[in-house]
């Protein structure tokens, strides 16, 4: 993974300076453990409504603050946006526990999905899926570049991820943001990262074949 952070760039330079970084950080589900850790499940601590957001993950992206011009219709259920080698993979972990929070459609239109055992100590993927606004969100992926995130453009959008070492257990954490079309995908993963999560998110939201949205 290339930790070179990005200069400070206008919003709309980004697109073109994320095409210097050469090569990629891990996809969830390429080295993470795609089964949940449940060696402590009797002494548990009592889950946490939302995924931490540490330093080494960044800040929460930025809530859209007006009307977002869009083709793309957000999801509305959890397990249909995955591809099927994450939907096999996941199919044993409990989703969307009450134990976590508020999930599944939200009132804003957005979708949060959270895949845990609230058994388990540290194995969980979380996902929100929400419209977003183009300049708002390039700033903050500028900003994710200067902690270590690498960005580059596939499928028609813009991708920024990283993956780093949980700082409690044994465990790789990591988050992944996609961003096309007026919708960011956001998702924070520790220790339970499927082959193939987030690519099978972005098809379920833009078939192939399908038209890609101007930039």
């Amino acid at each position: 993974m290339i930790s070179r952070a990005l200069p400070c760039l206008a919003p709309a330079a980004l697109l073109v300076a994320v095409a210097l970084l050469a090569g990629c950080a891990p996809e969830p589900g390429t080295g993470a453990a795609a089964t949940p850790d449940n060696t402590a499940a009797s002494d548990a601590p009592t889950p946490t409504p939302a995924m931490t957001v540490s330093a080494e993950a960044g800040g929460p992206p930025p809530a859209a603050s007006g009307s977002v011009v869009s083709t793309t219709v957000l999801p509305r259920d959890c397990a249909g946006i995955l591809g099927a080698p994450a939907r096999a993979a996941l199919a044993a972990v409990p989703l969307n526990d009450p134990g976590f929070g508020e999930s599944g459609t939200r009132p804003d239109g957005s979708l949060r999905c959270v895949w845990a055992d609230p058994a388990a100590d540290t194995a969980k993927i979380e996902t929100t899926i929400a419209y977003a606004e183009r300049n708002p969100v390039i700033d903050f992926f500028n900003e994710l570049t200067g902690i270590g995130f690498t960005c580059y453009e596939p499928a028609g959008g813009v991708r920024c991820e990283k993956t780093w070492q949980n700082a409690r257990y044994p465990v790789t954490d990591g988050r992944t943001l996609f961003f096309r079309d007026g919708v960011l995908i956001d998702t924070q993963f520790s220790h339970l990262a499927p082959e193939g999560y987030t690519s099978g998110i972005i098809a379920s939201l833009w078939p192939a074949g399908a038209a890609t949205p101007a930039p």
